[in-house]
């Protein structure tokens, strides 16, 4: 969680997710923490890793929180706080947050991915962040991809599953130059830039950007990448396209605040609600 006031983050906390706690217990340890970081703010933003409803604010099927399969979360929270809350996919804060506080506010249409224990994207389409029905838009990472998923091969668990070894653990060695490590990247890259052909084929995004853990090591499966990538029949595409790391700390914090901003300037613009620039996440 994260209070921003005029774009800049001023204050932050971490705190576990007791995941195989009740759904009321743990809508409570959320509470109590926005109570504990902040008294005074505009609105609440909410990245999840799920289904969202997002008009309503419910969130569906929650794989790692088994209790969370139907939580009318917005409800409940503006109940508490008498304040307005929007609650997005997760991969959609990250790329709200590159829209409007990194590179990609020099594009128009492009992907967000966030690797990292899992694969996500969120997609703009003309300047506008698109989710599709549930915030589902983007899930590429279920997919089916040689005998399991995108995720399965373009997230973290690659190098556990077929190295036996965290990303972190081969990132480290690959810095001193570890032959393993090094072809493990390459690989991973490899299998990451068919994924990219993918997002390719479907949207044709002028710009793709990586965050999430596994982009620190983005120099060691670059090479595998791009020589995925070589093979994509429409050059025209692929020599337009920028591939991009993130450099914003706290990108997707920054994302919930812009999702809150987005939200209170439409409604400011209907002459709703005042237009509010303290934002609580």
């Amino acid at each position: 969680m994260g209070v921003i006031l005029n774009g800049v983050i001023e204050k932050k906390i971490k705190f576990p997710t007791r995941a195989n706690a009740a759904q009321e217990e743990i809508i409570q340890d959320i509470i109590q923490q926005i109570e504990a970081l902040e008294t005074s703010f505009a609105g609440i933003g909410i990245g999840v890793p799920g289904l969202v409803d997002e008009d309503n604010g419910i969130i569906y099927d929650l794989v790692n929180i088994p209790s969370w399969q139907e939580v009318h979360l917005k409800e409940v929270l503006e109940a508490h706080f008498q304040k307005p809350v929007f609650i997005t996919n997760d991969a959609n804060m990250f790329a709200l947050g590159e829209k409007y506080f990194g590179k990609g506010r020099g594009y128009r249409n492009f992907v967000g991915i966030t690797i990292g224990t899992g694969f996500g994207s969120g997609i703009f389409i003309n300047n506008r962040l698109y989710g599709g029905n549930y915030a589902s838009a983007g899930e590429l990472g279920s997919m089916p991809y040689k005998d399991s998923t995108i995720e399965t091969y373009c997230s973290g668990k690659f190098f556990q599953q077929h190295y036996g070894s965290s990303g972190y653990e081969l990132f480290e060695r690959a810095q001193h130059g570890d032959p393993k490590a090094m072809q493990a990247f390459k690989e991973y890259g490899s299998h990451l830039g068919e994924a990219i052909k993918m997002i390719l084929l479907i949207l044709s995004p002028e710009a793709i950007f990586i965050g999430g853990s596994v982009s620190d090591s983005f120099k060691f499966f670059e090479e595998g990448l791009r020589e995925s990538l070589n093979a994509f029949p429409f050059k025209r595409v692929l020599n337009d396209l920028e591939i991009l790391t993130s450099d914003v700390s706290e990108v997707s914090l920054l994302g919930a605040a812009a999702l809150v901003q987005d939200h209170l300037e439409e409604l400011a613009n209907l002459a709703i609600v005042p237009s509010k620039t303290d934002i609580k996440i």
